[in-house]
């Protein structure tokens, strides 16, 4: 089984790259799910259910969100009406939406999508390390294929929380920081791991924002209008292959395709 995720999706740019890019990565690789964090596809900044169809219409099957969650009021439509959209697992308990989600494939296992939230240098969530053990106990019983977005900052919680889960999810892969790391793995227990997918946006950037404005603030400490950048556009993220039986990892690959590379995109 294969599957593919796509690194944090930032504003027009990464979704104009997830919906043109993802339908050849899905032929040519044999895809069986596609998965995306797409908490900075609006306006470089929270997700709507306009954005979220976007992305859906390019042949992402789940979407995974993080901190940026809330910044756009409408997200409150799809956490109470959207199957396919996943927030952190450890929100507390009676927060809109689900911290899992399962996507059918025939002739296979379901493919179970967690997301959880870091704590270091983001804002105070639950323990992650302590409310995966329920959830994922329970997705263990339905199917040994599991993938986790953890979405966090810092590269110890990141590999240390992956450890935790070696042998007991098919992949773990870090996302926030935007930078796609060089670490991709398959630790001994049969879990892959990547510290990083990267974003899926214009990465003649900051972190898929306009350079000059992110210069200006850090010159002079004062607030900057970041709108999002829109050159060197990159889909960026990891294929995994999985043994559907078991739920290893079979094989992780970094992935870095540009959208000029793509007939007819600009």
């Amino acid at each position: 089984m294969k599957l593919l995720f796509l690194g944090d999706i930032v504003g027009e740019p990464g979704r104009k790259a997830a919906k043109a890019l993802v339908p050849a990565l899905r032929a040519r690789h044999g895809l069986h799910c596609v998965i995306a964090n797409g908490e900075n596809s609006a306006g470089g900044s929270g997700i709507t259910p306009d954005t979220a169809a976007e992305i859906f219409s390019g042949g992402v099957d789940i979407i995974t969100t993080g901190d940026h969650l809330w910044d756009q009021k409408e997200v409150s439509h799809l956490l109470v009406h959207e199957p396919r959209f996943v927030r952190p697992l450890n929100y507390p308990a009676g927060t809109p939406g689900q911290g899992s989600a399962l996507h059918r494939v025939e002739g296979f296992a379901p493919v179970a999508v967690m997301n959880l939230q870091g704590r270091v240098f983001m804002p105070d969530l639950d323990n992650p390390f302590r409310r995966v053990r329920t959830e994922l106990d329970r997705l263990r019983e339905i199917t040994p294929v599991i993938f986790v977005d953890f979405h966090a900052e810092a590269t110890s919680e990141k590999i240390a929380f992956a450890r935790m889960l070696d042998g007991q999810v098919s992949a773990v892969v870090g996302t926030h920081t935007h930078v796609q790391t060089a670490d991709e793995q398959i630790f001994p227990g049969g879990t892959a791991f990547l510290c990083d997918a990267g974003f899926t946006g214009a990465h003649e950037s900051v972190l898929g924002r306009e350079i000059e404005p992110v210069v200006r603030r850090f010159l002079t400490n004062q607030p900057q209008r970041l709108d999002v950048a829109k050159r060197r556009v990159l889909l960026q993220g990891a294929l995994i292959e999985v043994d559907e039986k078991s739920g290893k990892a079979l094989r992780i690959e970094r992935v870095s395709e540009p959208l000029s590379a793509h007939p007819g995109s600009v």
